[in-house]
């Protein structure tokens, strides 16, 4: 799409969002519940588009992106009523006779540009967010997964007008015709360079942003640890899409007096989950495109690696991997893995590992394995990350009670369900002064009696 064209579509945008129509909350009902059923229409169609992208399985498919939209819609659904309600709050004596009130407004044209690991969720999640709060949306999805970025403005398409949500296709040309727009709010997906990206583009016209970046998640293995649960679960959260999650556990830090046992459980995990020759598995994903595949590969140390290591060119599989002797200077330790790779690093004390920790730029995830209460609620209290678990791995997205965000250098701001509406939101604060009763203190010419009532109002 050409610059002028997206210019127009900003406009066009701006002008419908101007008219208050999606002010209303019925507006903004029809809207989801088309698009729920759109979605349901073409569920298959959407679960092939992922395979072809990513060789996900009809089942992870469903479990990890469409399934996970769909309760997103429905929660929103339940709940949208009483999010955009206005909220009474209390009213100083000084103001008598008045009401406070809190209205929660739509920004207006907001873009979201998505990644390509969970194509479908990561794009849908957040314009489902948009929408309840009343937004007009231009969706950006990434060149990499061309399949399902196609299958998604078919969708949208058929569930919207330009003027109300559009899907822009093409690579980095039309990012830089987008963020060379006005937008009046952006949520940004990706690594954190193009998010910086994002961030000094925005700031030419002071638009608020969020960024769901990533970072090196650390997965904390206490010494009381279920070893074996730990390693099901663990193993769970790394590999599925093959590690192209961006709340995988990045790396295993654990104490070295259960490090050799852990490696055994990880083995035999990966076997019964993956089998013995897992790229011949036609459940077993792949990556997203050769500059990807060959970046991981060179991550590899043969002479680190315990279990896997395997790979093939021609279909872009890597085997589960992980590699043990490990530290933090080395190659694999200074960069997002993102792909089936787990480097196991061991600690000789709790706290120095929660030293070392924060002296780490912020994850966007922790993940603590512990079966001591005290030591789960320590490294959850002094630690800085997005979000995490305890024991379990990446299950903390998966809800839209819970807002999902960054921390730091792994992002800003937050959504799902109630969090993800206030993020499209504006609170606007208002005073709805009586005209019955007007107090003379506040005017010229000033009052002694009028100052002694000052101080008594306001302390």
């Amino acid at each position: 799409m050409k610059e002028q064209e997206i210019q127009k579509l900003v406009e066009k945008q701006r002008s419908w969002f101007f008219t208050g129509a999606t002010l209303n909350i019925e507006h903004r009902i029809q809207a989801l519940t088309r698009l729920k059923t759109c979605i349901i229409k073409y569920e298959k169609e959407i679960s092939d588009a992922l395979h072809s992208d990513l060789k996900k399985s009809s089942f992870e498919s469903y479990m990890c992106e469409i399934g996970l939209v769909l309760s997103e819609i429905t929660y929103m659904l339940k709940h949208i009523r009483h999010f955009a309600r206005e909220r009474s709050v209390p009213t100083p004596l000084a103001q008598f006779c008045s009401r406070s009130y809190q209205k929660p407004s739509p920004y207006g044209v907001v873009l979201i540009m998505s990644p390509w690991n969970y194509p479908f969720l990561l794009t849908m999640d957040p314009l489902i967010d948009a929408i309840a709060a009343g937004n007009t949306v231009i969706v950006k999805p990434s060149a990499y997964s061309p399949r399902t970025s196609k299958i998604l403005l078919a969708l949208i398409t058929q569930c919207f007008e330009e003027k109300e949500v559009s899907v822009v296709t093409g690579g980095r040309a039309e990012n830089t015709y987008l963020l060379q727009q006005h937008f009046d709010y952006i949520f940004f997906t990706g690594s954190q360079t193009v998010g910086r990206e994002v961030m000094r583009q925005a700031s030419v016209h002071l638009t608020p942003v969020t960024l769901e970046l990533g970072g090196k998640s650390p997965c904390v293995v206490e010494r009381s640890a279920n070893l074996h649960l730990a390693a099901r679960r663990i193993v769970f959260g790394k590999f599925l899409n093959c590690g192209q999650t961006c709340v995988a556990p990045d790396y295993i830090y654990c104490d070295e007096s259960v490090k050799d046992l852990l490696i055994q459980e990880l083995k035999q995990q990966i076997r019964r989950q993956f089998g013995k020759h897992p790229l011949d598995k036609p459940n077993y994903g792949k990556i997203i495109n050769e500059k990807h595949f060959n970046r991981l590969t060179s991550l590899i140390d043969p002479t680190k690696v315990v279990i896997g290591g395997d790979s093939d060119s021609q279909s872009l599989q890597i085997a589960p991997t992980i590699m043990d002797g490990i530290t933090f200077q080395d190659p694999i330790m200074q960069e997002e893995i993102f792909g089936p790779i787990l480097p196991i690093i061991t600690y000789k004390t709790f706290d120095k590992a929660i030293n070392k920790i924060n002296s780490l730029p912020h994850p966007l995830a922790l993940y603590i394995f512990t079966s001591n209460p005290q030591a789960a609620r320590r490294i959850i209290a002094r630690c800085g990350f997005g979000g995490g678990c305890i024991n379990d791995t990446i299950i903390h997205l998966a809800t839209s009670e819970l807002g999902f965000g960054g921390f730091g250098e792994s992002g800003m701001g937050a959504y799902h369900g109630k969090v993800g509406f206030d993020t499209f939101t504006h609170q606007k604060s208002i005073i709805d002064k009586k005209t019955w009763l007007d107090l003379p203190m506040r005017y010229q010419p000033y009052r002694k009696i009028y100052e002694s009532l000052l101080h008594l109002f306001l302390k």
